[in-house]
């Protein structure tokens, strides 16, 4: 009895194993590729959001004394407005315009998002000897899984003092 090993059994399992690790070949690299390309972008479009959030942040706002236009529990004056802590003079922050972003923020969090030109959730925390001023919703308590950190140093009523500003997503990809 003589046993064929190139059988034709044989051989077509072959045919079926190879295409099979063929197939997992490529939706592997599809999966790979389209995750390294989605957190990418999402990474690359979360810096670029924080940069322009940051800007607008340490800006002095339009208009300048936007915090006596609005009224911070009425989101419908806020809509010719941009927001900006700065009172103007090298790096001070304005401690008015901190307790009108923070109500506001306290009041309508949501519709503050685009007065800043933020797509994603943001926390700005200012950070001064004797002080913590929180805004917006913390990263850690609400299951933050992407955080953009950016940190200035600012001066508030002629002290020194850091403000954090952050922006976040729940999202594993980055993207808002």
């Amino acid at each position: 009895m003589k046993v064929q090993f190139w059988s034709f059994d044989v051989i077509f399992a072959m045919v079926i194993f190879s295409f099979t690790i063929l197939i997992l070949t490529y939706v592997w690299y599809g999966i790979n590729s389209q995750f390294s390309i989605a957190y990418g972008n999402g990474v690359s479009n979360m810096e670029e959001q924080l940069g322009g959030f940051s800007v607008k942040l340490l800006s002095p706002g339009t208009p300048s004394d936007w915090n006596s236009v609005v009224n911070a529990t009425n989101a419908s004056t806020w809509k010719n407005v941009s927001i900006g802590l700065s009172s103007g003079a090298g790096g001070s922050l304005s401690t008015q315009k901190i307790a009108t972003f923070s109500s506001m923020a306290n009041y309508n969090y949501q519709e503050t998002k685009p007065l800043l030109g933020v797509g994603y959730d943001y926390y700005v925390l200012i950070i001064g000897k004797n002080f913590v001023i929180p805004i917006g919703l913390n990263p850690n308590a609400n299951g933050a899984v992407t955080v953009q950190v950016e940190t200035e140093p600012v001066i508030i009523n002629g002290n020194s003092a850091t403000i954090k500003i952050m922006i976040w997503t729940n999202s594993s990809f980055g993207i808002g």
